[in-house]
């Protein structure tokens, strides 16, 4: 993980930067926010930023969002003043670390921010084999295209190609071409000169050229532009790229990676991808399939996602019951491993003791709503009646109850829920305007208990 801080290193702040050090973390630092920010436009990448939390927080993330630099940011700050630390999150801060530094809240709370845990957890044969059909391939510089339907895993199974290839130490660099618009993407993609159009106050270095040496994702390429698809196929045929408003081309080594989870060879027929782009990227394609269809796996899933939001709850020991696996395996999984996973959180949350039983487990097509565990009373989880109220509410109130069960953890609640960080302190910052109690972090656990 690449981590950047922004601050002085000396004092506590630059012990938690050797702690992250000791944990693998590539750390750089930047006195001030102006020298961070001509970093990452310099295609010095990050993962996570980590800012004191004295400096201008919302002045940062300001720019980050105008620049369309995607970069979780945390805030650090002396001492457990939960003041400060509700400042920082009302300034666009996913999270808040008291220092001193303790060494397993920062790796949790970094690991968690930049969701950097790329293990692939198997034991079904037919993914046994796509793995070492990916292995095999990680070793040359060809292209490679990953399709499978959403939640099995693609860009999991990016990151596991490039680790295993001589590229593995230098970038790897991911863009995801369905959710950025298409008239930004092109900029995303091969940066831009300062002046180039209106907002393009410096220099920006694209993810291309932040790849150099490395690997690029070009997660959901189905969605690209046919336009922009003509000068991704010239950047892979000649190797080289064009800034938008440059006046000469700049030369990148880089591998491309790509995914999918449409038919591509529909795609081209029906003419959205062009033949020639799909032909150069798809010299190997892996195919992940369904969880389904590699029913071995749950188990071994299910286990591991236990472990995983057990420790991030503060949950020893927690197990499953035969009786719910039984269940977990009956079931079609229509969301693959993310549904999986989702499942299993909300299931050791819910959990009576240290076993997840059946009636913790809520299921898509079991009876009770996706997402939302319904209580023995009738009642969704966190005692909301939906009967009588609009989706709104209920959706206000099931918020506003998870991060209330999280003890007002922005990232674990934003996981619970299925939706990102910023969609959910954007629901955030609408409700305290409307003058409802935010949960602040560390502050929760006042519903009564599910």
């Amino acid at each position: 993980m690449r981590l950047l801080i922004i601050g002085a290193l000396g004092g506590q702040i630059g012990a938690a930067s050797q702690i992250a050090v000791a944990r693998g973390s590539q750390v750089s630092q930047a006195e001030n926010i102006d020298a961070a920010m001509k970093s990452l436009r310099a295609g010095n990448g990050a993962d996570v930023i980590m800012i004191d939390s004295g400096l201008d927080i919302a002045g940062l993330v300001s720019m980050l969002e105008s620049e369309r630099i995607d970069v979780p940011v945390v805030a650090c700050g002396v001492g457990d003043d939960k003041g400060v630390a509700v400042r920082a999150i009302k300034s666009g801060a996913q999270e808040y670390i008291p220092l001193p530094p303790d060494a397993e809240l920062i790796s949790a709370v970094l690991e968690a921010v930049s969701q950097e845990n790329y293990s692939i957890i198997h034991k079904d044969p037919a993914m046994t084999k796509v793995l070492a059909l990916a292995k095999q391939v990680a070793k040359s510089t060809a292209s490679v295209l990953v399709v499978g339907d959403s939640g099995t895993g693609k860009e999991l199974m990016a990151r596991f190609i490039h680790n295993k290839s001589p590229r593995a130490k230098a970038p790897f660099v991911a863009v995801n071409c369905a959710d950025i618009p298409e008239n930004l993407l092109e900029s995303e993609l091969f940066g831009y000169e300062k002046g180039a159009f209106t907002g393009a106050v410096a220099r920006r270095i694209g993810k291309f050229e932040e790849a150099d040496s490395g690997t690029i994702l070009l997660d959901e390429i189905s969605e690209m532009d046919l336009r922009l698809q003509a000068k991704l196929l010239r950047a892979i045929q000649e190797h080289e790229i064009d800034r938008i408003g440059g006046k000469r081309p700049v030369k990148v080594d880089v591998r491309i990676l790509a995914t999918s989870n449409r038919n591509m060879e529909q795609e081209v027929a029906e003419g959205r991808f062009r033949e020639d782009l799909y032909f150069r990227l798809n010299v190997i394609t892996i195919q992940i399939p369904n969880l389904a269809d590699r029913p071995d796996d749950i188990e071994p899933l299910a286990k591991y996602f236990i472990e995983k939001y057990a420790a991030s709850n503060g949950l020893d020991g927690m197990r499953i019951s035969k009786e719910a696996l039984i269940q977990l395996k009956s079931h079609p999984w229509p969301g693959n491993v993310r549904e999986l996973e989702n499942t299993i959180h909300r299931g050791v949350l819910l959990a009576v003791g240290s076993e997840i039983k059946p009636a913790s487990i809520h299921l898509e097509g079991s009876g009770s709503s996706h997402g939302t565990a319904v209580a023995p009373n009738g009642e969704t989880a966190g005692g909301i009646h939906l009967v009588g109220k609009t989706v709104a509410e209920v959706e206000k109130e099931l918020i506003i109850d998870t991060l209330d069960h999280c003890l007002g953890n922005r990232t674990h609640a934003a996981n619970i829920l299925g939706i990102s960080i910023r969609t959910l302190r954007n629901k955030l910052k609408q409700y305290s305007a409307q003058g409802v109690t935010v949960p602040a972090p560390g502050e929760g656990g006042t519903k009564a208990p599910v």
